[in-house]
């Protein structure tokens, strides 16, 4: 695994402590939320605490969407389960609050179970074929690698992937 794909791991693992810890600090200011009071929740979005949770999980979705393109959801979410590690410590130092042996023990399983997983393959051969763009040896022109992709590569590259797509198309259309 490259160094860019630990980076994403990372980052998905970080964004989503550090926002839910922050979610958790807006919260904790704003007060319970009850059903006679759901129509003020609207102004938890005014808590800066609040705005940096939501900003930090977007962060989360994006670089967790990155990790999912390349890598089994099997591995992701597991390999990215340090962030209960994360959000344990943030909680106790940042948050002041009391984390009992169990919940600490829970975490020690944790990083138990992320161990054998990310031991194992990061993707099942042949389950990622997702669409990327080279270029072509001859041409510079770029086509597409995966089920649509041109039979020979070319100056006339995008014209083959258009004619194996739409052949591709009509077989499927037939049956």
């Amino acid at each position: 695994m490259t160094l860019r794909k630990y980076i994403i791991l990372f980052a998905v693992a970080a964004f989503a402590a550090c926002g839910d810890v922050s979610l958790s600090r807006g919260m904790k200011a704003f007060g319970a939320v009850t059903l006679a009071s759901l129509p003020t929740l609207v102004t938890a979005l005014l808590n800066p605490w609040i705005v940096l949770g939501i900003l930090l999980l977007i962060g989360f979705f994006v670089s967790y969407l990155t990790a999912l393109s390349w890598a089994d959801l099997t591995y992701v979410l597991p390999a990215t389960a340090v962030s209960y590690i994360l959000m344990v410590l943030l909680a106790r130092f940042f948050l002041h609050e009391h984390v009992s042996i169990w919940r600490w023990l829970g975490v020690v399983l944790i990083t138990i179970g992320v161990g054998f997983v990310a031991t194992g393959p990061e993707a099942t051969p042949g389950a990622h074929r997702h669409n990327r763009e080279v270029a072509c040896e001859s041409g510079g022109c770029p086509t597409l690698i995966g089920p649509f992709s041109a039979d020979r590569v070319g100056s006339n590259c995008h014209e083959l992937s258009t004619q194996r797509f739409e052949e591709l198309s009509d077989t499927g259309s037939e049956a």
